[in-house]
């Protein structure tokens, strides 16, 4: 009897653990993104007279592609672009193969020809946010990008000529200058969505 009052004194005393989840601080919601909540979605509903919240346009995912014409010759000279994708994005880069055998070009069905990466939720909205007030603006000459580059279904793609805009490429470790296509895939029903969302998630676009 005197041994379980001395359990339960002992175990009244130790300090209650939460639970291993709620020890875990939660992750930091990215800036983009809880701006898009308070401000860019009700301006949004408010633009295109929405009345469910639902309906709202918003980001779905990023796809960056890097394409490597040299890979068909010599395979080695696709590690350099995966290696850099992997930098640009913080996620690892998947490797792209030809769909079918192109003999003009000298490409066989397999083969790998370049470098993808998809992004979404967090990840998508940190590089979305880097993309508009850090990359672009590094652009020498830049004046904004054209609204002409929409696919009729919201979606936008982005052309750019090397990765040294990035700040995370090392110029002396660069040993060529590779282009990229960035898709941003919305859930815009028209192209004058997308192009508002983009808009107002701060994509420069030409006057």
């Amino acid at each position: 009897m005197a041994k379980d009052k001395k359990d339960k004194k002992a175990a009244a005393q130790e300090p209650v653990r939460a639970p291993e989840a709620a020890r875990h601080s939660a992750k930091e919601t990215p800036r983009l993104k809880a701006r898009f909540r308070k401000e860019v979605a009700p301006a949004l509903m408010k633009e295109f007279e929405l009345k469910n919240p639902m309906a709202v346009p918003h980001l779905h995912k990023i796809v960056v592609n890097v394409g490597v014409g040299e890979a068909t010759q010599n395979a080695k000279v696709l590690d350099p672009a995966v290696n850099e994708l992997g930098q640009i994005t913080g996620q690892k880069p998947v490797v792209t193969r030809a769909k079918k055998s192109i003999a003009a070009f000298k490409v066989r069905e397999g083969q790998p020809i370049g470098a993808m990466v998809t992004l979404r939720g967090d990840r998508m909205y940190e590089f979305f946010d880097r993309l508009v007030n850090v990359v672009l603006p590094r652009v020498r000459d830049f004046r904004g990008v054209s609204t002409k580059s929409f696919d009729g279904r919201g979606n936008y793609t982005l052309g750019l000529h090397d990765q040294l805009i990035f700040p995370e490429i090392d110029y002396a470790k660069v040993d060529k200058l590779k282009g990229m296509n960035v898709t941003i895939v919305t859930t815009a029903r028209s192209d004058a969505q997308g192009r508002a969302l983009l808009r107002h998630l701060g994509m420069p676009f030409r006057a």
